[in-house]
């Protein structure tokens, strides 16, 4: 089983990462690898079948190659809730959760990200085109390029003055002491009801499922097992990084999991889908609301809970 990934280095879908390395995959009988694709690529090698899933940071980018769901289907959940943080340059004189401080600034995301970040500014009555710049840096899109890392070096060398990234990039940027935390959507920091425009998940082709229905259900059922794992055991986390990660990430990736383990829930919520093709439609990525069974698929839904 081929697993695209435009991200390898994210606690957020550390999980899928986590049941290839600590065998979980493969006790399901199941030959699954994780492979790290160009940004934006992995949807369109799950459209061509280059890949049999994809690892979906944010779900809703699965839109930019299944207009309307057709065609995908999300599995299993890698955690919840919209994973990004908006990070400022650490000598601003910003106050955590004041929107309106990044007026006049240089911010970057990546795209798909980009999206949330301003559907989340336009409620605070900021014009993401008018009143900042967002920006995207030179290299961000190579194959090997982890973007909340990539970022946090960028604000270190002063090429912008915040992004809008996972917390790998927040928990570098932080400790480096180059950068703070503006919001951190899931933890409180919640205008507009960010936390829920998207969340991470396991997605395949329909026609895939129909093929190798065992397949898709073994590797559900890893991920379920990845997850409690970590919940059970944090540090395992230091365990994966050290065999997947560069040096500097695999030592603050199990601070980073340790805190977000509340988030590594497999089961995909209707309320959750509601909201998150309400946040679709809001940025014209769907044309109008889809039902649940279009989104997931619902047969895999009782190994969320096994």
């Amino acid at each position: 089983m081929r697993i695209a990934a435009v991200d390898l280095i994210s606690n957020t879908c550390f999980p899928a990462l986590a049941a290839e390395e600590l065998g979980f995959y493969k006790a399901e009988g199941l030959d699954a690898r994780v492979e790290l694709v160009p940004a934006l690529r992995a949807t369109g090698a799950l459209r061509d079948g280059t890949a049999d899933a994809m690892i979906a940071g944010s779900v809703h980018d699965v839109l930019t190659a299944f207009p309307g769901w057709e065609g995908a289907k999300l599995i299993v959940a890698l955690s919840q809730g919209t994973p990004w943080l908006l990070v400022l340059r650490a000598d601003l004189p910003a106050k955590r959760g004041d929107l309106q401080a990044v007026k006049g600034l240089r911010l970057t995301a990546a795209e798909g990200p980009d999206l949330a970040l301003r559907q989340l500014l336009i409620p605070a009555g900021i014009d993401p085109d008018r009143d900042l710049r967002i920006v995207e840096l030179p290299g961000s899109k190579a194959r090997d390029v982890s973007f909340g890392v990539f970022a946090a070096r960028a604000l270190e060398a002063g090429q912008i003055d915040g992004f809008w990234a996972n917390a790998m990039g927040s928990e570098t940027a932080v400790r480096r002491g180059v950068g703070k935390i503006l919001l951190d959507v899931r933890r409180g920091d919640d205008p507009g009801q960010v936390r829920h425009f998207t969340f991470a998940g396991l997605a395949t082709t329909d026609a895939w499922i129909e093929r190798e229905p065992e397949s898709a259900a073994a590797a559900v059922r890893a991920i379920v097992k990845a997850q409690r794992a970590l919940k059970a055991e944090p540090e395992l986390a230091a365990e994966v990084g050290k065999r997947r990660f560069p040096s500097e990430a695999a030592e603050l990736i199990a601070t980073v999991i340790k805190r977000d383990l509340p988030f590594y829930d497999p089961v995909i919520y209707e309320e959750a889908v509601a909201a998150l093709n309400r946040f679709a439609q809001s940025v014209g990525l769907l044309s109008g609301p889809v039902p649940y069974e279009q989104v997931v698929a619902v047969r895999f839904r009782e190994l969320w809970h096994t």
